[in-house]
């Protein structure tokens, strides 16, 4: 992997992707800059540059423009691409750079904007405009906006006591509201913006000044303003639905320290630190339980129904909420690195990254503005110089073209869509690496499973219990004592099975091992031992019924201990991989959309083809690594467009053959660093819940579109029939716009 200098910002003030474009090319065109991403909803930009770009002047840039701007710090290094095969892949793995050195005038300006409500979570706090994290009243824009309109109401009063100067007091109304938008345009003039939509409002104010509309201007300008706000409360709700994330996780936790416990901030708690955490407490970090076992309610963070029981040895999320019994937790990431806010940050980070329709629509905005401009031009000057009509009429009906023209909803419709989506999917533990990811996840035609820890719960569980001449209880007892101590998966499933049974557990003496075959003891006065069939055989112990039942379940994929009492039958236990509780149901919504689904596995064929025939689904099985990665090629090269669902490690080949990779986890690095997407929560339904999400993703951005540009088709029409004016002009421009977003925010009520 190469590295590259790159650097975040938290920017505040954008309304919507009109803005994200200024931005990002007013700093593309610095020097030394590489590649620029920025994310309206998440309100960040990220910078890669070669190592001699002015940090502060990049900072300087974006203020001139009109925003706050603050570095988010923190050190990563930057991945390359994955390459070697014709993939959507856009594994952005951003990393961050230190900056000691950057414009502090620039914070300084930025500082007092933050909302004071906002948690103190460095790189994840709010602003008071651009997508709002407060009342919108106490934001910038909303203090401009209720100026202006104060401003206009004024005008009107004295217009109307004295008629005479009405006229002006409109003008000084329009300018009240149309001088910091003026600046903001001759800005992005000079970054390199010339047609942004400040420029195109100033244009179409000031020509209705000139053709004495004064009235119309300062209204238009007015509604503009109230667009703008619309636009950053409406964008700032998709923010706010992953960020609500980070509120989950309590300020403060009882660290264990020097024999004593004391309250500290959970921020301050260090990876190997001992935390207590009380019932009904919510769990401060992610770590491991050292001592005590209680119900987790991980519904916050998981969206589970139902509380998991938990205990030494398992993990434990920050955010989740403790039962019924105290626990002791072993601290294993820092809060900057806990799984909240690493799902926040690679979403902030997918929102940067753009779906090809979104890219599509941005080229095709470049020229479709100037158009917009050009055509506007024609309609004010070809009729009267060509058919005598009055001048005054036709630019005005040129200026409200411009109006009409404005962008903003069209180049919104597909980033808004995109943004909520990704924030609607993180929510429910569906992280997609950006909105090339989930726009490509639609088409998914076939999906290729790993076997263990994917359809499975990649643990064995005692399956069958058979007593011979004892009760299962029994037979459970007596095999359980032989295998205390031992951390081999089966005899783990062994105890498990006998801890919740409650069956007891005496000690055994004389305990010994007998490499390839089993275990062996005494306990009681009897002797014990719990052998593969394979020994079982070698003693002769087993009668044909015996063996029979042996043969049967071994033929179901199971792995099957014989125990033996003083040398004689006692029993038999069969444990096996079992699938996971909502497999068989998630392959049947597949199956139901038209995605075919197929199950690839290292394992034997007999225990591929019971769990696979188990579940309905086709299967290969003894694979090889590369054998998986050719079988993908081979389902691609069929015509189908493949995912491939694996652990993230063992199946990496097959991941980056496939059109999709999608790792199953638990929320580990893993789970969400290596592959394009992630199912958090090991629930094989969640991949049909992520096509269906891309699927309703992609018609949200077809009504989107349809909504800006059939909007503006009609108002196009009225206005040259002389029927609408300036303020239905920026009426319909603004009314797109917040249709669009408020339509894509539908998206945020995924249904679980």
């Amino acid at each position: 992997m190469s590295e590259a200098a790159q650097a975040r910002y938290r920017v505040g003030g954008m309304d919507c992707a009109a803005c994200a474009t200024k931005i990002d090319m007013a700093v593309r065109r610095m020097d030394g800059v590489e590649d620029v991403s920025v994310s309206v909803t998440a309100g960040t930009m990220t910078v890669r540059h070669d190592g001699s770009s002015d940090l502060r002047a990049i900072e300087k840039k974006v203020t001139g423009l009109g925003y706050s701007v603050a570095p988010l710090t923190g050190k990563a290094p930057v991945r390359d691409r994955k390459a070697g095969h014709d993939h959507v892949h856009e594994n952005h793995d951003h990393g961050h750079e230190d900056h000691d050195h950057h414009d502090h005038e620039a914070r300084d300006r930025s500082s007092h904007e933050h909302s004071h409500g906002a948690e103190d979570v460095p790189g994840l706090h709010g602003h008071d405009h651009g997508p709002m994290a407060g009342s919108w009243w106490q934001s910038k824009k909303g203090r401009s906006t209720i100026l202006s309109g104060f401003a206009l109401v004024v005008a009107y009063v004295l217009g109307h006591l004295v008629p005479s100067i009405a006229s002006y007091t409109f003008i000084v109304a329009m300018l009240v509201g149309l001088v910091p938008i003026a600046r903001r345009a001759i800005m992005a003039a000079l970054s390199g913006t010339p047609f942004s939509i400040e420029m195109l409002m100033t244009i179409a104010a000031v020509g209705a000044v000139i053709i004495d509309a004064g009235e119309e201007a300062a209204t238009v300008v007015f509604l503009f303003l109230v667009g703008e706000l619309l636009e950053g409360v409406a964008a700032g709700k998709a923010r706010a639905s992953i960020q609500s994330l980070t509120t989950l996780v309590p300020k403060n936790a009882l660290l264990e320290a020097s024999g004593e416990v004391k309250e500290v901030p959970a921020e301050t708690l260090a990876v190997g630190s001992v935390i207590l955490v009380r019932p009904g407490d919510r769990i401060s970090a992610d770590g491991t339980i050292l001592s005590g076992e209680s119900a987790i309610d991980e519904a916050p963070v998981t969206g589970e129904s139902t509380p998991v029981r938990k205990g030494a040895g398992e993990t434990v999320f920050a955010g989740t909420v403790n039962g019924d019994a105290a626990l002791r937790v072993r601290v294993t990431a820092a809060a900057a690195d806990n799984t909240i806010a690493r799902v926040v940050k690679l979403v902030e980070e997918a929102q940067e990254s753009k779906a090809p329709t979104e890219r599509f629509i941005d080229r095709f905005s470049r020229y479709y503005t100037p158009g917009v401009v050009v055509v506007a031009a024609l309609v004010a000057v070809l009729p009267p110089v060509l058919i005598g009509g009055a001048w005054g009429e036709w630019i005005y009906k040129g200026l409200a073209i411009l109006l009409i023209g404005c962008p903003c909803a069209l180049v919104i419709s597909t980033p808004a869509a995109i943004a909520a989506s990704l924030s609607a999917g993180a929510r429910r533990g569906l992280l997609m690496k950006g909105g090339a990811v989930l726009e490509s996840l639609g088409k998914v035609t076939a999906v290729a499973f790993d076997k263990t820890g994917t359809l499975t719960e990649g643990k064995p569980q005692v399956t069958d219990i058979i007593g011979y001449g004892r009760t299962e209880a029994q037979v459970l007892s007596r095999a359980a004592v032989l295998e205390q101590g031992s951390s081999h998966p089966l005899a783990l499933a062994i105890l498990n099975r006998a801890k919740a049974n409650g069956v007891p557990v005496p000690p055994a003496f004389e305990l010994e091992a007998l490499p390839g075959k089993g275990m062996t003891g005494k306990v009681g006065g009897e002797t014990l031992d719990l052998l593969s069939p394979p020994a079982t055989r070698e003693r002769g112990v087993l009668n044909a019924e015996q063996d029979q039942q042996v043969a049967v379940l071994n033929g179901a994929g199971k792995s099957v201990s014989v125990l033996l009492v003083d040398g004689v039958a006692a029993g038999l236990i069969a444990m096996r991989d079992e699938p996971r509780e909502d497999a068989k149901s998630g392959l049947a919504t597949l199956k139901a959309s038209g995605v075919r689904a197929i199950m690839l596995t290292g394992d034997n064929k007999r225990t591929a083809a019971a769990v696979a025939g188990d579940l309905g689904i086709d299967w290969r099985g003894e694979l090889l690594p590369q054998d998986k990665q050719r079988i993908v090629g081979e389902l691609r090269r069929e015509g189908l467009f493949v995912a491939k669902v694996g652990d993230g490690i063992n199946d990496a080949p097959a991941l980056a053959a496939a059109d999709v990779g999608i790792a199953m986890g638990g929320g580990t690095d893993v789970a969400l660093e290596t592959a394009d997407a992630a199912v958090l929560h090991g629930r094989v339904g969640d991949v049909a819940r992520m096509i269906e999400l891309s699927k309703r993703t992609m018609r949200n951005v077809m009504q989107n579109i349809t909504m800006a540009l059939g909007l503006k088709a009609v108002f196009l029409g009225t206005t040259i029939a002389g029927i609408t004016g300036l303020w239905p002009a920026i009426l319909a421009d603004t009314g797109a716009t917040v249709l669009v977003t408020m339509n894509a925010l539908r998206l945020l009520q995924m249904k679980t």
